[in-house]
């Protein structure tokens, strides 16, 4: 059996932080087929674990996220219509399974995040990347468009006019223009997107699991237009729940509160 260490992806980390890190470094960690199809397993892993209270993805000692779908694999995998489709599927579902994850994922973002690797940041919930970090999505250098659910999640983030200046002008930008853009949410010292990221999850495990995973359900239902109606049985579900119970009375106390949930 291979060791993580030379697995080009793998899961890692301990306790509350979970941690899938992409490793290949030949490629500035671009993503082959065969890693785009391990991601869903991946996070259905961590998904299960009732110890994880967060997902970091990132690119481990590589010194970059993600450079987009591994380039030499293109003659095979959109080599004609039917492996153009299977490709976008295998792809999309690592995307959805990312979104979906009914715990918080935050990339941690270092050096190079082009194309794909800029689409799997954005099905994440919080970006935070470091000072060095590079951009760009450079589909219409190659004579190519992304797929649909990739767009619709860029253009909820940043806007349309913005998506389309970074689309239309495949121009790469710093980690400072993304954060203006609204692509990121903090930007790190050099190299230290995933300590702060690491930090985030500490942030995120001191609080209650039950209401992080539902306030993650109530914002992507808020962005689906779900009615109020539909989300205020989160409100009254909350209110008659232990975390509740626990969580106002620690207050009152000036205590830290001890979470049924987690």
């Amino acid at each position: 059996m291979s060791t993580p260490e030379k697995r080009p992806v793998f899961l890692a980390g301990s306790g509350s932080v979970a941690e899938i890190v992409i490793n290949a470094p030949s490629r500035r960690n671009a993503l082959s087929m065969s890693m785009w199809a391990a991601l869903p397993v991946l996070v259905r892993t961590v998904d299960a674990d009732s110890a994880a209270k967060a997902l970091i993805i990132h690119g481990g000692d590589v010194g970059h996220f993600a450079a987009g779908v591994d380039i030499s694999e293109f003659e095979t995998i959109y080599s004609d219509e039917a492996s153009t489709r299977e490709t976008t599927a295998i792809i999309c579902e690592a995307m959805t399974a990312i979104e979906k994850c009914s715990k918080p994922v935050i990339a941690a973002i270092d050096g190079s995040c082009f194309g794909a690797g800029v689409a799997l940041a954005v099905a994440c919930d919080i970006r935070i990347a470091s000072a060095n970090a590079a951009f760009g999505l450079p589909p219409a250098k190659l004579g190519i468009v992304y797929p649909p659910a990739d767009l619709r999640r860029l253009v909820k983030l940043v806007g349309p006019s913005n998506a389309k200046h970074m689309l239309f002008s495949a121009r790469r930008f710093s980690s400072a223009q993304a954060l203006t853009l609204g692509l990121v949410n903090e930007i790190a010292g050099e190299g230290g997107a995933l300590e702060a990221a690491r930090q985030t999850v500490q942030d995120i495990a001191a609080n209650s699991s039950w209401s992080v995973k539902a306030l993650k359900k109530m914002v992507s239902e808020i962005a689906s237009n779900a009615s109020d109606d539909e989300l205020l049985e989160y409100m009254v579900e909350g209110a008659a729940g232990a975390d509740f119970r626990e969580g106002y009375s620690a207050f009152l106390e000036k205590r830290t509160a001890e979470f049924p949930s987690g």
